[in-house]
């Protein structure tokens, strides 16, 4: 093994490094309760998270026990990714949720940008984005579900067929009103969503899907 595929493989804590992962998921848990029941993601929660994950971090790069430098035993024990990881890690993940919630606006809101950044934190570069995707479509799924719960699968075909009529005989000038996008709104849940993403990423449940 050359020396960039042991980095790599050394970089990707295995899922059972429980102790990074179980704060990760605390945390996540509390985000999910607060989302569900006020709709809020309180601040105390992902600054609070953000902190320690790069908290974690500092300690282990210092101590040699992250994922980089520490042996097989300490890495599946704490799973700690390095410093730097976890640095760049939060930018990557809050740099992609802020254009999100620039150019989506209403669709994702700052505790949306906060969450994902703290998973970032925790997960380092590559799983976080890669539980960032995973959130994205577990959250669509569930929009969608809801949707089809309170309109019911032949309203929506329906509508979609009348709409997609519509703009193909207007040229793509026709445009849908306030009233008319009302039903089609619905909260999009992405603690809940971050929550089995990250659960699929850090216990690497993707290959039993």
């Amino acid at each position: 093994m050359n020396w960039k595929a042991e980095w790599t493989t050394r970089l990707e804590p295995s899922g059972t490094s429980m102790v990074c992962t179980a704060v990760l998921v605390g945390l996540l848990v509390v985000a999910t309760i607060t989302d569900v029941t006020w709709r809020e993601i309180h601040n105390w929660t992902t600054y609070s998270g953000i902190s320690v994950a790069l908290l974690m971090g500092g300690t282990a790069s210092w101590y040699g026990v992250d994922a980089i430098s520490g042996t097989e035993t300490q890495v599946a024990t704490f799973g700690i990714v390095p410093f730097t990881d976890s640095l760049f890690g939060l930018l990557a993940c809050a740099g992609v949720m802020l254009i999100c919630y620039v150019f989506f606006a209403g669709g994702v809101g700052g505790g949306d940008v906060k969450l994902i950044a703290m998973i970032g934190a925790f997960l380092g570069v590559t799983s976080g984005l890669e539980a960032m995707l995973w959130t994205f479509v577990f959250g669509a799924c569930m929009a969608l579900i809801v949707l089809i719960w309170k309109h019911g699968v032949w309203t929506l075909i329906t509508n979609a067929a009348t709409t997609t009529w519509l703009l193909l005989r207007s040229g793509g000038q026709f445009r849908l009103t306030e009233e008319e996008r009302e039903p089609l709104k619905t909260d999009l849940f992405l603690s809940p969503s971050a929550l089995v993403a990250v659960l699929i990423v850090r216990l690497e449940l993707i290959d039993l899907l």
